[in-house]
């Protein structure tokens, strides 16, 4: 049986729980992103969910690029569609729609591999607004900050925090977690030192316990970021962005490694190559 595209996108639904109880993957939040953008290109396409698979051609997916262009979508937004679109028809996928009756033809889905751009730092002038935003916030506003600008934490990271994730070692407070994106990759730890000043007014909210966090809060400080001059959706995101490119560059990338749990690579091939140094003129025979 030819399933229509609505078909297997609830299929895709049961599989992805199925194959996640299996191996770990795909994630939540990678499923829902796969029919999330699924739905986009068909939708931009012009292709109604209850057409054929067949109707993905790629005919009908230039025309959804095209569509995205029209209405202002970046390259690498409108390419991130098509690529979740190929993930319901990943090939881990197929022995699971087979079992379902499912007879899906070799689909001609356009590839797409654009190098991302690296991270540009914000001006001056902008950095120091963020400073004033930042020193006005209290509560779990503050707390959610200072999560981000501070411990480069994401945003559902910061959401998924609990009390055991402060601990305290040789009279010293520490932040312990693993990011949940890269725990099935390199499953690297955070352990990073709280400064004083900042565990101390964590201590006057009452603690974890004492703040309630949510996406409310998030949503606020994406308003409060764009009004600051920072672009797109996820403008708390900047926040850990900041926090990364500045420990990056001042102290190198294995301490951005340490205090986000990104893979070094990562770090390396995103944020700007620190060629300048911060430090003035050394001479390396004084380090010996």
């Amino acid at each position: 049986m030819i399933p229509t595209i609505k078909q297997v996108m609830k299929c895709y639904r049961v599989i992805a729980q199925i194959e996640r109880m299996k191996t770990g993957r795909p994630g939540v939040e990678t499923a829902a992103n796969a029919l999330r953008g699924a739905e986009n290109v068909c939708r931009a396409a012009g292709i109604d969910l209850t057409s054929p698979v067949t109707e993905l051609t790629r005919k009908r997916i230039d025309m959804a690029l095209a569509a995205f262009m029209q209405r202002g979508i970046s390259r690498l937004s409108a390419w991130s569609y098509v690529s979740q679109l190929r993930s319901v028809f990943a090939k881990w996928c197929k022995p699971y729609y087979a079992d379902a009756g499912f007879e899906i033809p070799p689909l001609d889905l356009p590839t797409f591999r654009a190098k991302a751009p690296r991270y540009v730092r914000p001006s001056v002038e902008m950095l120091k607004r963020v400073k004033a935003w930042y020193k006005k916030q209290t509560g779990e506003h503050w707390f959610v900050a200072t999560m981000m600008l501070e411990f480069a934490m994401r945003n559902g990271d910061v959401l998924r925090l609990r009390d055991e994730n402060f601990v305290e070692k040789d009279s010293r407070h520490y932040l312990n977690y693993t990011p949940h994106k890269t725990e099935l990759s390199s499953g690297r730890r955070v352990f990073w030192p709280i400064h004083e000043d900042i565990w101390k007014k964590f201590d006057e909210y009452g603690g974890f316990r004492g703040l309630e966090i949510t996406d409310e809060i998030f949503a606020d400080i994406n308003k409060s970021l764009r009004t600051l001059g920072f672009r797109g959706h996820k403008g708390a995101y900047e926040l850990r962005k900041i926090c990364i490119d500045h420990v990056y560059q001042k102290y190198g990338a294995e301490m951005a490694v340490s205090l986000s749990g990104d893979d070094i690579k990562t770090i390396t091939k995103y944020y700007a190559d620190p060629a300048q140094p911060n430090i003035g003129a050394v001479r390396v025979l004084d380090l010996i």
